[in-house]
């Protein structure tokens, strides 16, 4: 089936069309832009999460804590363990 000819529009009608993407642009631009702003807020994601964001920190401190004894234990309870065993000879 033949398709009907394009029309033809005026150079009124290109910058009317050319006008309008470019409120349309400017739109969602800024739509872009607050959404990106609210994305990288890390401050107002910390303050929205506090609870969470201090128990992850207890967590953590306990671990490495934890982890920083164990390994103080091995390097110094070995050493101390030597020290007696040589003194008892």
């Amino acid at each position: 089936m033949p398709q009907p000819p394009a029309r033809v529009r005026t150079p009124e009608e290109i910058r009317a069309s050319i006008e309008q993407n470019r409120q349309e642009l400017v739109v969602s631009i800024d739509k872009l832009r607050a959404e990106v702003v609210q994305l990288t807020d890390w401050r107002g994601l910390i303050v929205r999460h506090q609870q969470q964001v201090m128990i992850g920190a207890g967590v953590a401190g306990f671990v490495l804590g934890g982890g920083i004894a164990a390994v103080g234990a091995l390097v110094f309870g070995r050493k101390a363990r030597r020290e007696r065993r040589a003194l008892r000879g």
